[in-house]
């Protein structure tokens, strides 16, 4: 299934990339079972923690454990969409708890949330109707370095110059 939206391409330092290994990436969430046989093998432990997860150019969910790289979840690939993401047990079933697009490799905009709530729609996860913790990121124009922006304050806090209000991290697009 083809899924339209913009994909964003690894941005963050090389020697992360260049440490992916074969069948190192994420787990493919496809269908509810995928996703059921997945979560059967976690620990509590891993389950107190946000899983990192990309969602892939064809609208696959793919979760690792959190401290990987989004970019070997990824396989090194474009994304719709990455962040960190945890679950929840309610009424019986999983859901997602908290969800962000906090990924400081690819720094998707908070308008990727439409691909991620698709492949969690997919795959029958209930889910909130927006990331629970959006992200801002803007490159800075005057010193190109990447920043959060936190409260609405699009000043780029290693020079002082402003930030663009529309995304602009990937210097390609």
């Amino acid at each position: 299934m083809s899924v339209r939206g913009r994909s964003y391409r690894y941005v963050g330092p090389a020697d992360l990339k260049a440490a992916i290994r074969p069948g190192s990436d994420g787990f493919q969430i496809r269908s509810a079972a995928d996703f059921d046989g997945w979560i059967a093998e976690r620990s509590a432990a891993e389950l107190a923690e946000p899983f990192t997860f990309v969602v892939d150019t064809n609208g696959v969910l793919r979760l690792a454990p959190r401290r990987s790289e989004h970019v070997v979840c990824a396989d090194g690939g474009l994304v719709l969409s990455a962040g960190e993401i945890g679950f929840i047990r309610e009424a019986g079933r999983w859901v997602v708890g908290d969800v962000s697009n906090h990924s400081t490799g690819y720094c998707p905009d908070v308008s990727s949330w439409s691909a991620v709530a698709q492949a969690l729609d997919r795959v029958r996860l209930g889910r909130p109707s927006s990331f629970t913790h959006g992200v801002v990121f803007r490159s800075c124009p005057d010193c190109q370095e990447c920043n959060i922006v936190r409260e609405d304050d699009f000043v780029c806090v290693f020079c002082g110059s402003d930030l663009p209000e529309v995304w602009n991290v990937d210097p390609a697009e």
